[in-house]
């Protein structure tokens, strides 16, 4: 994939840096492109047994794209993904995007989900970029390469012909004459060029079209109409036809230069010997190169971190780039050599070369194709890699953003959670403090996700050898533990709440018994101490026997006044009893009342005093 540096990727990219300056297709170029691009994929998918009706809608899952690319290309893509979810789409669209940026080549704006999306301008991009770089990159014409290769390739075939002049991939072929001339020139049979007109150019179009279909195996990519009738037809739609063309011709020239190369090679006999030991020392340097290369490609040891990973990457492309073209060449050579050499004795009828055992043409391409295998095991282990540790960074910094987050967030909870503020709380504060622990639990149980998330990214990191899992899974555990403990503390703070709130509910209920009880009661003392204390004048006995009887009542109620003097009283006792059995504080008096347990017992004693005093009185004067 590193093969093209230097002039040869900048010629080949320009155009693709000229699509992304044209915003948005002239309507006319993009129906040109979608007919050429549609036709020049199917010429290559029908290969294997299949092809597209629409060229923005039939790419979208990517299956047929990686399957053009495998076809173009001769080697085989990752295994797509046959799911219809759009993930699967997006997931075979990279793979095939990957694919072709492997080989070189810069994609520009152009991303799996617009191709997923059916994006018509990103799709006709991505198909272009794949033309210039199967297509048209590799033509090569007197030192020139791509598109001005191509061109000039065009002119130099087209150059003997009146009324064509080939300038350019636009208006120098609107009148057909270019494409009978190309034809003409390799196939004359096919096409009578003198009977052809400048000022005929539908004819013209349509001849050239019907006879590249019909015995060039060309398909029809182009329509006359659209050429014509567009005042400049579009430039990447001609050159896709065209090299079509040089495709189609460029093999039999090969085989002609070949032919001319053998028998040039057969016109020097004496070089036999010399290309027999050039061919033994070529394989075995060959062969020890190979033996030492293997080793290291085969090397799966992986890295703990992306700059390590990255480093390997950038060996690799070294050897893709610097160490194995020569190797190639040499391999190249090597088969050329031995042919040669084969061919020139065959002739000569001398016995055909025996290389030394083990260096057979057989035995050297078995040992590149050991070399090849390794080396794309070693590609897609070395970018599985760096994408898992990609993954495994981006899990990283993802674990410690939730982690710092929800340590920050639970800083201080345990402390706030073991706070016994409830023992010193009124009733009102304990309700207030009940609501806002519920507040707590609601936030509490909000956090459960991202404890959840956080023990998920550390279980994934445990599955992806993260390289730093015992750090991760050690923070995760005390994450945990405390999220454990966060959960008992809850739980503990809220029994406490309740059980406070239901205990000082039971005093709250006792106090307003106390004072719906102790009001009357003491109103009922202080009528009695008034009574009591009250002057009575007699002058009769009668008199006397009426004040005696009225006391003799009020003497029978004060069992019953006793009786409830001792239960308000207990009504306290019990509120002491509570408070003293579970702890809480009484620091408040009691709201609903101000008359206190000494008060009572203090107005019941001069009760008592009094109504002896007064019984002692009333005794002295009825005697």
């Amino acid at each position: 994939m590193d093969h093209y540096d230097s002039h040869h990727t900048n010629d080949y990219m320009q155009p693709e840096d000229d699509w992304d300056r044209d915003l948005l297709l002239d309507p006319a170029w993009e129906k040109q492109q979608r007919k050429t691009f549609t036709a020049w994929c199917n010429s290559h998918l029908r290969k294997a047994g299949t092809q597209i009706e629409n060229i923005d809608e039939d790419f979208r899952d990517g299956l047929k794209l990686m399957l053009l690319l495998e076809v173009i290309s001769g080697e085989r893509l990752p295994k797509p993904e046959r799911g219809k979810m759009r993930v699967h789409r997006i997931s075979n669209v990279n793979k095939a995007l990957d694919f072709i940026a492997s080989k070189g080549v810069k994609l520009v704006s152009i991303g799996a989900e617009e191709i997923v999306d059916g994006n018509a301008k990103m799709t006709l991009g991505m198909i272009w970029t794949i033309i210039l770089r199967f297509a048209i990159q590799d033509i090569s014409v007197e030192e020139t390469s791509a598109k001005e290769g191509l061109l000039l390739w065009c002119q130099r075939k087209t150059a003997p012909y009146k009324n064509v002049n080939i300038q350019n991939f636009h208006i120098s072929w609107k009148d057909g004459l270019g494409f009978c001339a190309l034809i003409h020139r390799h196939r004359p049979e096919l096409i009578d060029y003198g009977k052809l007109r400048k000022d005929d150019p539908y004819t013209n179009l349509n001849t050239a079209f019907d006879v590249a279909e019909r015995f060039l195996d060309i398909p029809k990519m182009l329509d006359a109409e659209d050429i014509v009738g567009t005042a400049r037809p579009d430039e990447k739609a001609i050159m896709t036809y065209v090299s079509s063309f040089y495709h189609a011709f460029s093999g039999a020239q090969k085989a002609e230069t070949a032919a001319n190369r053998i028998c040039k090679v057969l016109a020097v006999n004496q070089e036999n010997e010399q290309l027999m030991e050039d061919y033994e020392r070529l394989a075995s340097d060959l062969l020890e190169w190979i033996r030492r290369t293997i080793p290291w490609l085969e090397n799966r040891a992986p890295e703990n971190t992306m700059q390590a990973m990255q480093q390997k990457l950038e060996d690799f492309r070294d050897y893709r780039r610097l160490h194995k073209p020569p190797k190639v060449q040499e391999k190249c050579q090597l088969e050329i050599n031995f042919n040669t050499l084969q061919t020139k004795l065959r002739l000569s009828n001398r016995p055909a070369f025996m290389p030394s055992e083990g260096k057979m043409v057989s035995d050297i391409n078995n040992a590149w194709g050991g070399l090849e295998q390794a080396e794309k095991g070693y590609e897609e282990w070395l970018l599985n890699e760096i994408r898992r540790l990609e993954r495994l960074d981006h899990l990283a910094e993802k674990f410690r953003q939730k982690a710092s987050i929800h340590e920050s967030w639970t800083d201080g909870k345990e402390s706030m959670l073991q706070k016994r503020d409830y023992e010193t709380a009124s009733l009102s504060e304990i309700k207030a403090l009940l609501k806002k622990h519920e507040a707590f639990e609601s936030d509490l149980a909000a956090h459960q996700d991202r404890v959840e998330q956080i023990a998920a990214i550390a279980q994934e990191l445990n599955e992806l050898d993260y390289y730093d899992s015992p750090s991760v899974n050690a923070r995760c555990q005390k994450i945990c533990d405390q999220w454990d403990n966060l959960g008992v503390l809850t739980q503990k703070r809220r029994e406490a709440l309740e059980k406070t709130e239901k205990l000082l509910e039971t005093i709250d209920q006792l106090y307003l018994e106390y004072a719906k009880r102790a009001a009357p009661f003491n109103n009922w003392m202080e009528g009695a101490m008034e009574d009591l204390q009250d002057t009575f004048i007699v002058h009769t006995i009668e008199e006397i026997q009426g004040l005696s009887m009225a006391h003799e009542q009020f003497k029978a109620t004060l069992p019953e006044a006793d009786k409830e003097r001792q239960a308000i009283l207990g009504i306290h006792n019990e509120v002491m009893k509570i408070a003293q059995t579970y702890h809480v504080n009484m620091s408040g008096t009691n709201p609903y009342s101000t008359i206190s347990t000494q008060e009572i017992n203090s107005k019941w004693d001069r009760v008592s005093l009094i109504h002896f005093l007064y019984f002692s009185i009333q005794s002295y004067a009825f005697y």
